[in-house]
């Protein structure tokens, strides 16, 4: 019997238990406030999430953006036979032609998606805990579209890669960093001289200076002038500007401002001058590793002198410096990402149905995302032949 046939044979009040599935309750919260005590718990120690998963970031995009977009929290708690939280997936609701789709929240903003496991249990996680936690789902949606899975996190193995899987459109780019290791290790000293000989135009400019915005005002001004500056850049490079969509201006300010730790829950780097601000990377950190969700530079003639790269050299340097051993620059592989990270993170989609309904809407959903896979993937193959036509041509 497969997965998805197992799940249509259960009721959601006496899933089928295995031996070894801990998960004995399965809560299902529409409120972001009921979720709020035990989704921060799950932001501690001994947890396996992202920080894209963070309570400070979601809320505010499901509120401000979701809301607006028509998708509703969908919050699943699973717990053992004693009440202990062991997973909470942060999951959104739309509806689309009759058909009830169960997404991560954070739509395009989000990176990577996961759930927030106990580490412990996701360690062990079997198929019949998947089962267990699945079954009882099937009466609020017809589909799981869960999109954007790394198949590892912190060198643990993420237990939804054990669901029906294929790979994502896109990988992420990685920078591996060696925790005490050389700077040349993480950037080339060919790399860094071109860096430096570029930064020395800029070095020039009165007030010159990278730092992390650590106050509400910086953070206030550094976003203002991003939201200035943004939608020019994507006008140019002929792009729809994601950021000029209801309530997503909101959802950055709110998660920027609020407050984890010494930092933000979205950090934002900055270079600058006193005559104005030249570029700005924002991101995610937790401890271990920095993603970059967010960046841009200036109009100005100062552009000519590649202050993203500079930037992202201090970036890399600042995080390496404080142990991290891992940096991506978010999915997609832009030719400056290649410049700094040269492995990659393998990604997956799982569109897993629930109900009899959502087995065509998994089809559609699974056949779309390879043909986008294969579509990009010939792409970039054109793209390689069509410069080496150039090279040598």
């Amino acid at each position: 019997m497969t997965m998805a046939a197992a799940m249509q044979s259960r009721t959601a009040e006496s899933p089928a238990r295995s031996k070894a599935n801990r998960i004995a309750h399965v809560d299902i919260v529409t409120d972001l406030a009921e979720a709020e005590t035990v989704w921060r718990a799950f932001e501690e120690s001994g947890h396996l999430f992202t920080p894209y998963q963070r309570f400070d970031l979601l809320s505010p995009w499901q509120r401000l953006v979701g809301s607006h977009e028509g998708a509703s929290p969908l919050i699943v708690i699973a717990r053992d036979a004693e009440r202990q939280p062991l997973l909470l997936l942060p999951l959104s609701l739309r509806q689309t032609h009759g058909v009830r789709t169960a997404c991560f929240m954070g739509g395009k903003h989000t990176t990577f998606n996961m759930g927030l496991w106990n580490a412990e249990f996701a360690a062990q996680v079997a198929i019949a805990d998947l089962d267990a936690l699945l079954a009882p789902l099937r009466e609020h949606a017809d589909v799981l579209a869960l999109t954007q899975q790394p198949l590892r996190w912190h060198d643990q193995h993420n237990p939804f890669a054990q669901l029906p899987r294929q790979s994502a459109i896109n990988g992420c780019p990685l920078l591996a960093m060696e925790p005490g290791g050389a700077p040349a290790s993480r950037i080339s000293n060919s790399f860094r001289r071109r860096l430096k000989s570029k930064e020395k135009k800029l070095q020039a400019l009165a007030g010159y200076r990278y730092h992390l915005a650590t106050t509400d005002a910086d953070v206030t001004r550094l976003l203002d002038w991003f939201f200035r500056v943004k939608p020019a850049r994507m006008a140019e490079q002929k792009l729809p500007n994601v950021f000029a969509e209801p309530g997503v201006e909101a959802f950055v300010r709110s998660a920027c401002l609020s407050a984890r730790g010494e930092g933000r829950v979205i950090d934002i780097h900055a270079l600058e001058c006193d005559e104005e601000v030249i570029a700005i990377f924002a991101g995610v950190a937790d401890g271990q590793r920095f993603s970059m969700m967010f960046n841009t530079y200036t109009m100005s003639e100062h552009a000519r002198y590649s202050p993203g790269l500079i930037l992202m050299r201090y970036i890399i340097d600042r995080y390496a410096e404080r142990g991290y051993r891992s940096l991506d620059l978010g999915i997609g592989s832009d030719d400056y990402k290649r410049m700094f990270c040269k492995d990659d993170d393998d990604i997956f989609d799982s569109f897993v149905p629930l109900t009899a309904r959502g087995k065509l809407a998994a089809m559609a959903m699974s056949s779309l995302s390879h043909g986008k896979r294969l579509v990009k993937q010939n792409q970039m193959l054109f793209d390689l032949a069509r410069r080496l036509r150039q090279a040598f041509g």
